[in-house]
C-alpha cells in the first residue's frame, strides 16, 4: 500500500536535512520548517520571488566546500550546530540577530564568500514560486542509486533531497503526477485529507552529481543519469510534461483547502483522477 515513508525537511537552505515524525503544510501550501533560514547575497535587497532566490541565495552550487559540513538545528531553541572538517563544532542561535550574525561571519570565512543569514515567512525560501513539498518514491531513490557503482541509496537520498519519500510504489511513480490531465494524490491525514498536485518534475542542477560528505563530483554523471533516466522513462508519465531527461522527483502544489493540516510517516496515500476531490 502506499504511504509516507519519510518525511524530511531543510531547516537551512543548501545545508544538511532532518527527518521528521510529522510536518504542518503551512498556508502558503510548503512544509513547515522547510528552508526557513537561507545564506543570501549580503548585497540583495529583500527577496521576493522564486527565480530571484535561486541566484541570491547560497548553496552547494555556489561552493561544493558546503558539502564538507555536518549541519543540524534544534527545532526548540533553532540553534545551529556545525561541525567542519577540523571537528571544532560551534553553534548558533538563529533566532536572533546576533546569532545570525555570527553564523554569516564564520559561513562566509569558511567558503571565502560574504553571506548573510536570513529568516523568511513561509513560503521562505522554496525556489518555485507557488511550490509545495518535494516528493519522491524510495523505489525512485533505489533505481538511481543502481545507475552509479559507488551509489547507496542513503546517498541518492542526500543527494536528491526531497521532502517526502513514498513507499509501496514503483519506481518513477511520482512522474505519473505531472501534466495537464494528470491524477493528483491524497494523503489521508489524522486531521484532514491533504491533497497533493503535481507542478513539475524537478530539473536538477550540480548537487546530485557531488559526494554529499566530500563534495567530489561523480565523473560523468550528468552523461550516465539522461542515459538511464531515458531508457527506464515510465509508460504511465507524459513525457511531452518533462523538458528533458535531466529531471527526477516531483515538485507538488497543495491547493489552499488542504493547507493547515498535517503529514506523517505511515499516513496512507491513495491516488485520485483529475476532477475527483
Amino acid at each position: 500500500m502506499a504511504h509516507i515513508a519519510r518525511l524530511r525537511r531543510y531547516p537551512v537552505k543548501g545545508l544538511d536535512g532532518m527527518g521528521v515524525a510529522s510536518a504542518r503544510i503551512t498556508d502558503a501550501g510548503t512544509l513547515a520548517g522547510d528552508r526557513e533560514y537561507a545564506m543570501c547575497d549580503p548585497a540583495a535587497g529583500p527577496i521576493e520571488t522564486g527565480e530571484a532566490m535561486q541566484t541570491l541565495a547560497y548553496n552547494g552550487k555556489q561552493s561544493d566546500r558546503i558539502h564538507a559540513l555536518d549541519t543540524a538545528v534544534d527545532p526548540e531553541t533553532e540553534t545551529l550546530t556545525v561541525t567542519p572538517p577540523d571537528g571544532d563544532q560551534r553553534g548558533f542561535d538563529l533566532s536572533t540577530d546576533e546569532g545570525r550574525a555570527a553564523a554569516s561571519e564564520w559561513f562566509g570565512a569558511f567558503v571565502d564568500d560574504p553571506v548573510d543569514f536570513r529568516r523568511r515567512e513561509p513560503p521562505a525560501f522554496v525556489d518555485r514560486p507557488g511550490a509545495g513539498p518535494s516528493v519522491i518514491s524510495t523505489a525512485t531513490l533505489e533505481a538511481v542509486a543502481s545507475w552509479f557503482d559507488d551509489m547507496t541509496v542513503a546517498g541518492a537520498r542526500r543527494r536528491l533531497r526531497a521532502n517526502v519519500e513514498v513507499g509501496g510504489v514503483p519506481a518513477f511513480w511520482e512522474d505519473r503526477f505531472v501534466g495537464p490531465d494528470a491524477p493528483a494524490f491524497v494523503v489521508d491525514g489524522a486531521d484532514g485529507a491533504v491533497r497533493f498536485e503535481g507542478a513539475e518534475s524537478c530539473a536538477r542542477c550540480v548537487v546530485p552529481s557531488r559526494d554529499p560528505e566530500t563534495g567530489d563530483p561523480l565523473p560523468d554523471f550528468r552523461e550516465r543519469f539522461v542515459e538511464r533516466r531515458e531508457a527506464t522513462f515510465p509508460e504511465w508519465a507524459d513525457p511531452d510534461a518533462f523538458p528533458h531527461y535531466y529531471t527526477i522527483m516531483l515538485i507538488s502544489r497543495v491547493p489552499a483547502e488542504s493547507r493547515a493540516r498535517t503529514v506523517a510517516v505511515d499516513d496512507t496515500i491513495r491516488v485520485v483522477e483529475p476532477g475527483d476531490r
